[in-house]
């Protein structure tokens, strides 16, 4: 049995990591409230303009390069948002594992004969690709120490190019979808070419409504779609920094009530250790004085 001085010295270990755990829980609260807020905004102007752009795919006179189908898929890019940091339960490794999957079964070829590249987001993402002999066409570290606009909308912009010059045949997306505190969902979908049936349908009376287009759909489009694909991203990188949040909100809640769990055991051990001693003391100051009385 450990003695009294190690119990107690693990006993203010876990006090003062069950401090960490309920001030990180409170951070994570913070920014999930934060990030909420910015998904709720953002939701209803993606499904605007998805809708706006189904019309006018369906209107157009001719069809768009980013909606444009390549005759094979040679080359592939997937872009795969994680995080910078840990402590956030299974939030990285779920995705991964996805990810991963998804290679196996769809691009495993393009894999192994080095087609298939990854633009990596977040530090964690950047580890856990970097060691398995992926070959990674570009880093983005830190990225979620400020989430901007502009930044995703940068990264959209260089992908735009390069499947425009052809670099890349197919771009796909993986990250987190927020769907509660404690549920997360796996997604992997498919960017460019833009799909124009995963656009959102009209409703009957939107549909049956005549619109002037000016200066004509085509135009409208090709500003449009590029404004679409920014937004895409943009919402999948809040969706992902409000599921992060709200995992690490929920491992952190765990490890606290793990501590204090683990800190009831050792209370109890520690009195029960405690009681022992004094119960040799006694017997043994017992002993003595009978000892001196038969002397």
């Amino acid at each position: 049995m450990a003695n009294l001085r190690d119990i107690r010295n693990r006993i203010e270990s876990i006090k003062n990591t069950k401090q960490i755990t309920k001030a990180m829980k409170m951070v994570a609260a913070a920014k999930l409230r934060k990030a909420q807020n910015r998904i709720i905004e953002t939701r209803p102007y993606a499904s605007k303009m998805k809708e706006v752009a189904a019309r006018l795919v369906n209107n157009a006179s001719e069809e768009h390069e980013l909606l444009r189908k390549p005759e094979s898929v040679d080359n592939v890019l997937l872009i795969v948002i994680g995080s910078d940091r840990g402590l956030c339960g299974a939030f990285n490794n779920n995705l991964f594992k996805v990810v991963e999957q998804a290679v196996e079964e769809n691009y495993a070829t393009h894999k192994k004969e080095g087609t298939l590249s990854l633009v990596c987001v977040g530090r964690k993402t950047i580890k856990h690709f970097g060691k398995r002999n992926y070959n990674i066409a570009a880093e983005y570290p830190n990225f979620f120490d400020e989430v901007e606009f502009s930044n995703a909308s940068e990264m959209m912009k260089r992908v735009i190019k390069q499947f425009n010059t052809g670099i890349y045949d197919e771009v796909k997306l993986a990250y987190n979808e927020f769907k509660s505190v404690i549920a997360q969902e796996r997604i992997v979908e498919t960017v460019l070419p833009i799909d124009p049936e995963s656009l959102v349908e009209e409703d009957e009376q939107t549909s049956q409504k005549e619109y002037i287009y000016e200066p004509g759909v085509d135009e409208i489009l090709e500003k449009l779609l590029p404004s679409h694909l920014n937004l895409q991203l943009w919402k999948a990188i809040l969706e992902s920094n409000a599921a992060e949040q709200g995992a690490r909100m929920t491992a952190m809640d765990n490890a606290t009530e793990n501590a204090n769990e683990l800190q009831d055991d050792l209370e109890l051990e520690y009195n029960r250790a405690r009681q022992s001693a004094i119960t040799t003391e006694i017997s043994e100051i017992i002993s003595g004085a009978q000892a001196l009385e038969n002397a």
